[in-house]
């Protein structure tokens, strides 16, 4: 029987061999890898963890030792914090003032301290004692500019690591909040972020370097930088990593001690060894004008050694700029099983109370949910698997006066519908068979002149068909009463039924617009087109919102994690670009991959009085569970627009 951890070393190893083999043959057949010119040479410091750094306009050394943390101006005491710290590691706040964390190894709490030679206390104790969990083997800091947060990653050498989040739109919290949890492999030693390109390096001991995303809401797939020989150029366990400005990464080998200058693709550079130590543990990075500098300790605190290195040549990755950002005030309960599971909201009014208003969700694996304005499940619908639903008011069904819904089910390829009662209690209707050989998306549409009311479904192959729904008192029924086309797999799509316009998301391609009217000239337009850059595929989730007597489209880009607003009219002007990001007040995560969304400007009761927008999250963290939806105050992107001069 093979254990946890031998299970993972094959996993490595196999994974390693076809995916690296061929690729470490080729670059050894037709490079050479030199050594580096320079020497190491001792500094006069004796350090277990060292940094050379310039705050205010001048040089520091700041470091671990014997005694504590140490800050000097050449041989000046500045600074001292008393206590048995390892693995050190510094984050500029501006030019005059530094962040530092270090954990104190004795009781395994984190230390934070902000460093401004300028006030009249350089050094101050921003935080506490803070238990970690986790017996921490490194620390990294991470700067998102694109999303506005400062994090701190915790690596654990046991399978695991935690990002901390410490800052938020230049507000410290006041207590570090765990965002995410990451899986990682059990032996793992070192980290290291790339503040640029937000590529999270870990090295697995002596094994592998692996590439992981950042960003609290990515994805947590992985990807192989280096791995040890015969498959690759590794030789001992990786002790430390740092990054150049250049997206190269340093890699510290602990026993012999020899560093490592990789490529961001992981290829070997250059190596150098380091013979003044028998292991090495300590790595610190200073990059001056077109000098840079390596600086290698050990936890017994001996000499440092600095060892200057080849000026890189690659070009310096420039910070993405910021992005606006909302947050959620409110969560649906977590999907009952992991993975992928929810897909599409809709809203039901309550006639005369808004707070008792609910949201339906569908269930892909299983059916409906229905939530209540406080997030909690009040029903579940087992009819199937559903993808997209929508719903509209006031229809006849057995008799009485009912809301209905409608969603697509996977199991046949038919219209699943729903009616919704005075109460908000939704019963099952019956299904309409539909010619769908793969359904998928769906939305509804009421014609403004006859009360009429349609359900436009679509396949994966680019067919829309529009079904006309019919009561006869007792019963709905659906007639199939035109057909639509799209080159390639559409899902969302949005009725706007005051101007009698259909929506439809391409999601490799863009946004559609065609006539709603069941009679209209079935023709349809591309207005707005997937960019790669502010609309990125997928276009899943299209929602309409009505403000002040102007229309917005409401898209999801997918594919960045991010939302779009347009003109719901021609030109389809953008408006505002935004993420919904964590509100660690409330201890809710972000939204990410998200499928589905829905927006309502009707009040939905306290909290929402000016509606709300829906988003289904993709990856639900904070802790990590079930997919659900996040809830985003309407109020919080009309006051985005009105700051972007964009709000009508």
């Amino acid at each position: 029987m093979i254990s946890t951890t031998n299970f993972f070393k094959l996993s490595t190893i196999a994974l390693a061999l076809t995916t690296v083999l061929s690729a470490c043959q080729a670059d050894q057949a037709k490079q050479q890898v030199a050594t580096s010119a320079s020497a190491p040479a001792a500094l006069k410091i004796k350090a277990s963890h060292y940094h050379q750094v310039q705050v205010a306009g001048q040089e520091y050394q700041i470091f671990t030792d014997g005694q504590g943390l140490q800050i000097k101006l050449g041989e000046t005491q500045q600074s001292s914090h008393s206590g048995s710290f390892n693995r050190l590691t510094l984050q500029p706040l501006s030019a005059d003032s530094l962040l530092l964390a270090a954990m104190d190894s004795n009781d395994n709490s984190l230390y934070l301290w902000r460093f401004s030679p300028k006030e009249q206390k350089p050094l101050v104790l921003m935080k506490q004692q803070l238990i970690s969990s986790r017996v921490v083997e490194d620390l990294c800091f991470y700067q998102s500019h694109e999303n506005q947060q400062l994090s701190l990653f915790l690596l654990g050498g046991r399978g695991g690591a935690d990002q901390l989040l410490l800052q938020q739109k230049q507000e410290w919290l006041a207590e570090p909040v765990v965002i995410r949890e990451l899986n990682v492999p059990y032996d793992s030693k070192a980290c290291a972020v790339d503040q640029q390109t937000a590529a999270l390096y870990i090295a697995e001991a002596d094994r592998a370097i692996w590439s992981y995303q950042a960003e609290p809401e990515a994805d947590e797939g992985r990807s192989l930088v280096q791995v040890n020989q015969p498959f690759g150029q590794l030789q001992g366990e990786i002790s430390g990593l740092q990054l150049l400005p250049d997206s190269s990464l340093l890699a510290l080998e602990a026993e012999p001690a020899r560093l490592l200058h990789l490529s961001s693709t992981g290829q070997v550079i250059h190596h150098s060894s380091i013979p003044a130590f028998a292991e090495a543990t300590g790595l610190s990075v200073r990059v001056k004008g077109n000098s840079t500098t390596a600086y290698i300790s050990n936890e017994d605190a001996d000499a440092v050694q600095s060892l200057t290195l080849p000026t890189a040549t690659t070009a310096v990755a420039t910070a993405k700029p910021a992005m606006v950002q909302v947050q959620p005030t409110l969560q649906t309960e977590a999907a009952s099983q992991r993975g992928d599971v929810m897909d599409d909201p809709a809203v039901w009014h309550h006639p005369s109370q808004p707070e008792l208003s609910l949201i339906l969700g569908t269930d892909k694996r299983a059916g409906l949910d229905v939530y209540s304005m406080q997030g909690k499940r009040v029903q579940q619908l087992a009819v199937g698997r559903l993808n997209n639903v929508d719903l509209r008011y006031n229809l006849s069904w057995q008799g009485k006066k009912h809301d209905i819904a409608a969603a697509s089910l996977r199991d046949d390829n038919s219209l699943q519908l729903f009616a919704i009662d005075q109460q908000g209690k939704l019963h099952n209707a019956g299904k309409v068979p539909t010619s769908m050989q793969d359904i998928y998306g769906l939305c509804m549409y009421q014609d403004a002149k006859t009360g009429t009311p349609y359900v436009f479904v679509n396949d994966k192959s680019g067919l829309i068909e529009q079904y006309r729904i019919d009561s006869n008192g007792t019963n709905w029924q659906g007639t199939l009463v035109r057909s639509l086309q799209v080159p390639s797999q559409p899902e969302g799509c949005v009725a706007d039924d005051k101007r009698g316009i259909l929506f439809v998301g391409e999601e490799d391609e863009g946004v559609w617009r065609f006539a709603a009217g069941a009679e209209a000239n079935s023709t349809g337009e591309k207005i707005i087109l997937v960019d790669g850059k502010r609309l990125v595929d997928d276009v899943e989730g299209i929602a309409l919102a009505e403000h002040n007597g102007a229309s917005y489209l409401v898209v999801s880009s997918q594919g960045n994690d991010s939302y779009v607003i347009y003109d719901a009219a021609a030109p389809y002007t953008e408006r505002l670009r935004f993420r919904v990001t964590t509100n660690p007040q409330l201890g809710i995560d972000g939204a990410s991959e998200t499928d589905g969304l829905e927006v309502t400007t009707r009040s939905l009761g306290p909290g929402f009085e000016q509606g709300a927008l829906i988003v289904q999250d993709g990856r639900n963290r904070m802790p990590e569970q079930g997919q659900n939806m996040k809830l985003v105050p309407w109020h919080s992107l009309l006051q985005e627009l009105e700051k972007s001069g964009q709000n009508k």
